[in-house]
């Protein structure tokens, strides 16, 4: 379930980022949009992995 709303949240991260590119926003927004963005999808990922 977690992973699911997280890579939404991924989705809505990279949205922001090309909505703030085509606003000419500072580029250090645009980055750090992204860099979230793939902080959420691993998250997502490592959710998916079989625990011990």
């Amino acid at each position: 379930m977690w992973s699911i709303v997280l890579m939404g949240l991924a989705g809505l991260l990279v949205g922001g980022a090309l909505s703030f590119r085509q606003q000419r926003k500072p580029l250090w927004t645009q980055i750090s949009f992204y860099v979230l963005a793939g902080m959420a999808l691993l998250a997502a990922y490592l959710l998916t992995l079989p625990g011990t």
